[in-house]
């Protein structure tokens, strides 16, 4: 029998009240506790996680007392013990120095990122190995007699890093590699005969060469009319061959072997993902290869004499952010984030498949059910084009009660949305806010088509996906389609001044976190030591010396303020040497003498990220506060 088509709708619309009321009321079994943003910032951070000489402690570093320490964890039980007592600048963990239970560290000032090496020695002093007040210098690895470390460092000229070699006993330092040509540094061999030194080109392109300091001479290892992103991966321990990662000729970076004395290649790695990096362990057993995968890091590991996987436990709902061999190559040490969980410690003993977690990162007061997990989705944008995003859905959405919504941008230009945790998504999905982080053309990790599609054409296409990104949300039932805002840091802060200047009528709301507003000054007055990269951002963005000028004024919100007419709050730190104070100053006085809405938070001790908790609950409650006024229509406590 046939029904009728005005009948069959109708029953397909009880129908699918039903099962919207039927999920409605999964939904509401499950109570949601709501948690402070004093709570979701009791969680602990960590990073690092060196081992001890003889492996029975982990250097990390931590948060717990509010800024980052050093701390040491027994991985027998998992204490911890926290070994510095800074309460000003963040210390981080580089590594025990060998033989002596000495640590190094490295620290900045207030977050002007102009980083040092200190030795903290066994009786609690620590001491500058790399003064200096412009020097920028970084820690790259141990001698093969671990009595050496090498670092880099801009002394001699702020444009550009040597490689420096500095015996530990002595402290003496003696210059390995002059670095007038405005190389990177991609790896060095173990007899310190051959460096591996990259030439960018654009942000997508560089190109990859060998310099022999024996001869003097530099051999290209890329292959100039393939073009594609290079980067070392290291030397084999009998000094025979090179490895590194390249996307050439694929959209993909797969791994590369290369015989030092011929110069034949071999793949030794390939998938249809970044391979993000790659190493061997201390003495060759191991090969390690973190791949990229929709998001999130998959680990690889291999026997490096058979080619063949070594099996270990997964984590679920894992991200895999950064894994270290032991000296003695029986444990790894794995730092794992999820979605619903800050980075964790573990440490994998490959003899006997015990995986060991040693820290509990989410504060105790916060039951993880109340969380989400991250989930990857796609929308088409304007042009068809699918767009991947990472989509967070509150407990409490549900068609009957629907909930506002953020569109979230990510830094870059070129970065990438992933699944791992975040302490201020998680608030504000837990306040209400349903969130969908947008890994909008230009971004890393989904190949090198996709990530040149935004070169040049910042501000248009790119927005445009955001803004598709903001119709996927209007979609779904559970979302209030007028109640829909956006928010980004860095470049993605540029991005929601670029929402509301261009498309002020697309998002109710933005909030701005240390996002470039003026695109001439920003890449006027970028850091002396980015110089060997200068012409590859230039080549990306534009060039601000040139006929580029009109272009690059016409898409800086600045200068364009007028247009603005909705809500915006800024957030900004005052040591930040990549987004300039005064770039928030002078857009948060425009607005303001537009009437527009403004909240400005300006942090004197922070730079181009905050890190300080006190700090992070001030700003990011704030954000809250300014959401439920402006998107959300109400005033709740934080």
């Amino acid at each position: 029998m046939k029904i009728p088509y005005f009948l069959g709708a109708a029953l397909l619309l009880v129908s699918c009240n039903s099962e919207q009321k039927k999920k409605d009321n999964d939904t509401a079994s499950h109570k949601v506790k709501t948690y402070s943003i004093t709570q979701f910032y009791g969680n602990s951070r960590i990073n690092g996680g060196a081992f001890s000489g003889d492996e029975s402690k982990l250097l990390v570093s931590g948060d717990e007392s509010g800024i980052f320490n050093l701390y040491e964890i027994t991985i027998s039980d998992g204490t911890s013990k926290q070994v510095t007592h800074s309460d000003k600048e963040s210390f981080y963990a580089i590594d025990y120095v060998p033989g002596t239970g000495e640590m190094l560290y490295s620290a900045d000032k207030g977050g002007n990122e102009i980083s040092h090496i200190y030795l903290l020695d066994n009786e609690g002093k620590s001491t500058d190995l790399t003064p200096g007040a412009q020097a920028k210098s970084s820690f790259v690895g141990w001698s093969t007699d671990k009595k050496s470390m090498y670092f880099l460092s801009n002394k001699r000229d702020p444009r550009y890093f040597d490689v420096y070699k500095m015996d530990m006993a002595g402290r003496k330092q003696n210059m390995l590699y002059e670095n007038k040509e405005g190389y990177s540094f991609s790896g060095m061999s173990d007899d310190e005969h051959i460096l591996a030194l990259t030439k960018s080109v654009t942000t997508s392109e560089n190109r990859l060469f060998l310099y022999n300091r024996n001869t003097g001479k530099t051999e290209e290892v890329s292959d100039p009319d393939k073009p594609g992103s290079y980067s070392g991966s290291g030397f084999s321990k009998d000094g025979k061959y090179f490895f590194y990662s390249t996307d050439a000729d694929a959209e993909f970076a797969y791994l590369v072997k290369y015989e030092l004395t011929t110069g034949k290649k071999h793949i030794l790695y390939k998938t249809d993902w970044d391979v993000m990096y790659s190493y061997t362990s201390e003495n060759g057993k191991y090969r390690v290869i973190a791949i990229n995968e929709d998001g999130k890091n998959s680990l690889v590991i291999l026997d490096d004499a058979t080619g063949e996987k070594v099996d270990f436990p997964e984590i679920p709902d894992g991200d895999i952010i950064a894994v270290s061999i032991s000296e003695s190559e029986e444990k790894m040490r794995l730092t794992v984030g999820t979605s619903k969980a800050p980075n964790n410690i573990y440490v994998y003993d490959f003899k006997s498949g015990e995986l060991k977690k040693l820290t509990e990162t989410l504060n105790p007061e916060i039951d993880g059910n109340d969380l989400v997990s991250a989930e990857v989705v796609r929308f088409k944008s304007f042009d068809g084009l699918e767009i991947p995003a990472i989509y967070y859905k509150p407990l409490s959405a549900t068609a009957s009660h629907k909930v506002p919504a953020l569109v979230w941008v990510h830094g870059g230009p070129g970065g990438q949305s992933r699944t791992g945790y975040s302490s201020l998504i998680q608030y504000l999905v837990n306040s209400g806010y349903a969130i969908l982080a947008v890994n909008n053309r230009g971004s890393s990790g989904y190949g090198k088509t996709f990530y040149k599609m935004d070169d040049k054409n910042h501000g248009d296409k790119d927005l445009k996906d955001c803004i598709w990104g903001k119709k996927w949300l209007e979609k779904q039932p559970y979302i209030d389609a007028d109640k829909i805002g956006i928010i980004g840091g860095s470049y993605g802060g540029y991005m929601t001044m670029a929402a509301m200047t261009f498309e002020p009528d697309a998002f109710k709301v933005g909030v701005n976190i240390f996002g470039v507003t003026n695109w001439l000054r920003t890449l006027r007055s970028i850091p002396p030591y980015w110089e060997s990269f200068r012409t590859a951002l230039y080549e990306e963005l534009g060039d601000p010396n040139t006929a580029d000028s009109v272009r690059l004024k016409a898409i800086s919100p600045l200068f364009h303020a007028e247009q603005i007419k909705n809500p915006v709050m800024v957030l900004q730190g005052s040591n930040d040497p990549r987004v300039l104070q005064v770039e928030s100053d002078e857009i948060v006085e425009a607005m303001k003498q537009n009437g527009v809405p403004v909240v400005y938070v300006v942090f004197p001790d922070e730079g181009h990220g905050f890190v300080k908790k006190e700090n992070e609950i001030k700003g990011y409650g704030k954000i809250r506060e300014f959401l439920d006024k402006y998107l959300k229509g109400e005033n709740t406590e934080t």
